[in-house]
C-alpha cells in the first residue's frame, strides 16, 4: 500500500554539515522538475526578497523564510521524516514507531512537495517555504508543473497495490491517479458526530482531521496492515477500533472515499 501525504507548513531546522543533492533523493525522474522549481525560487527569493514574499504568500514578519529559500542550495539537510511537523507528523511519531513499521513507513510513505513533487521519508532535504498552491512568475503554478512528471512516475511507484490518499486539497492536484488506479485509491474523511437534542449532527473537522489521518496511519503502520483494495482497508480500520463508512465510487475510473466518524477529537 502506498500512502500520500500533505507536508506540513511547519519545519524542523537541519544541522548536519551536509548539503542537498538531487540525485540523493528518491524518484530521480523527477530532478529534471525539482531542478526547474529550485532554481526560480532560490533566484527570486535572492535577488527579488520583497517580491518573493509576496509569491510565497509570507507575512512582513516572515521575512526570515524568503532567506532560507535563498540558501536552500547550502542548507544543511535531515531526513524528510524528521523535517516535516505539525499535528498530522506529530499524531503519527516516525520516531518512536518500532522497528518493524518504521521499515514500512519507508517503504509506504510519500510526502508530497511544492518544491519536491514527492519524497520519501528518509529522503535528505533542508527545511524550505513554499506552498503548494504557490503560483511562481516563471513555472507558473506549482500543481500544473508537478502533474505531469508526477503523472509518469507514481503509477510505477505505485504497482499493483492499492493506495491510500491522505493529502490535502493543494496537494492532491499535483497528480490524480486515473483509471484503474484510482479504483485502487481510497481517500479519507474525519467526521464528528455529536448528538443534538437527540440527533446525531456530523460536521467536517479540520484540525483535528490532521491528527485522525495521522493516528490511522500510525496504526496500520503498526499492525502490519497490507489491504489490496479500498474495501479491505476498509475493514483492516474497522478492526483497529475505527468506525468506518464506505461506498464504491458511483462511475468507473473514480476513488473510493472512506468516512471515519469519530465522536471525541
Amino acid at each position: 500500500m502506498l500512502v500520500l501525504l500533505p507536508p506540513s507548513e511547519g519545519k524542523a531546522e537541519a544541522r548536519s554539515r551536509t548539503a542537498l543533492r538531487l540525485d540523493a533523493l528518491s524518484l530521480p525522474g523527477l530532478n529534471e522538475a525539482r531542478e526547474a522549481v529550485l532554481s526560480e525560487v532560490v533566484a527570486l527569493c535572492a535577488e527579488q526578497p520583497e517580491r518573493a514574499r509576496e509569491v510565497l504568500g509570507l507575512s512582513l514578519g516572515q521575512r526570515d523564510e524568503v532567506v532560507r529559500d535563498a540558501e536552500l542550495r547550502t542548507a544543511p539537510v535531515r531526513p524528510a521524516g524528521e523535517i516535516y511537523t505539525g499535528v498530522l507528523y506529530d499524531a503519527l511519531g516516525l520516531s518512536t514507531l518500532s522497528t518493524a513499521a518504521k521499515r514500512r513507513a519507508t517503504r509506504s510513505l510519500l510526502i508530497f512537495s511544492g518544491l519536491w513533487g514527492a519524497v520519501r521519508i528518509k529522503d535528505p532535504i533542508p527545511a524550505y517555504r513554499l506552498s503548494g498552491g504557490v503560483k511562481l512568475p516563471g513555472l507558473g503554478s506549482l500543481a500544473g508543473h508537478w502533474r505531469e512528471p508526477l503523472g509518469r512516475t507514481l503509477p510505477e511507484v505505485a504497482g499493483g497495490g492499492m493506495v491510500l490518499d491522505l493529502r490535502s486539497t493543494a496537494y492532491a492536484a499535483m497528480w490524480r491517479p486515473s483509471g484503474e488506479l484510482a479504483e485502487r485509491t481510497a481517500t479519507v474523511r474525519v467526521l464528528q458526530s455529536r448528538i443534538v437534542a437527540g440527533v446525531e449532527k456530523r460536521s467536517v473537522v479540520s484540525h483535528f482531521n490532521k491528527a485522525t489521518k495521522g493516528r490511522l496511519v500510525r496504526e496500520l503502520l503498526e499492525a502490519g496492515a497490507a489491504p489490496r483494495d479500498p474495501a479491505a482497508l476498509a475493514q483492516a480500520l474497522k478492526e483497529l477500533g475505527y468506525a468506518v463508512e464506505s461506498a464504491p465510487p458511483e462511475r468507473a475510473g473514480a476513488p473510493w472515499r472512506l468516512d471515519v466518524v469519530v465522536t471525541e477529537l
